[in-house]
């Protein structure tokens, strides 16, 4: 796209964009999880496994993940029932179900770890960079 400083132009781009995620958010399945690990160790984790069962990326029905990365803070009031706020959330990325199972197949950082309530579920680790390549 070529370099155009007006503002107008700038409005009807930003407007179209707009426009997509509202069409993307009602009109489409989305699977949203929050990792609260990821401010410190640049990965999500990734369940395909829970207490023996298929879950998670294995199982979904949706078209679309976003990925939350939260903050420390995050953590700590998810654990005492507090609201979280928005400057807890440190980014987000929105990809599809098809392409995430895809980069978590070939480009996955480590395979087969244990995470989630207790550890007893299954997952991948892929770092969060690699979803935007």
């Amino acid at each position: 796209m070529e370099y155009n400083g007006d503002f107008k132009y700038d409005l009807v781009v930003g407007q179209l964009g707009e426009t997509l995620i509202g069409n993307l958010l009602s009109n489409e399945t989305i699977e949203v999880k929050f990792d609260f690990g990821t401010y410190r160790t640049g990965n999500f984790y990734i369940e395909y496994e829970s207490r023996g069962i298929p879950s998670g990326i294995a199982t979904t029905k949706a078209n679309y993940w976003i990925l939350i990365a939260a903050s420390e803070s995050g953590q700590r009031l998810k654990s005492s029932n507090e609201d979280m706020q928005s400057s807890d959330i440190l980014y987000a990325v929105l990809i599809s179900t098809d392409r995430l199972k895809k980069l978590c197949r070939e480009k996955h950082f480590r395979m087969n770890v244990a995470g989630g309530d207790n550890n007893t579920s299954i997952g991948v680790l892929i770092k969060s960079n690699v979803l935007i390549e």
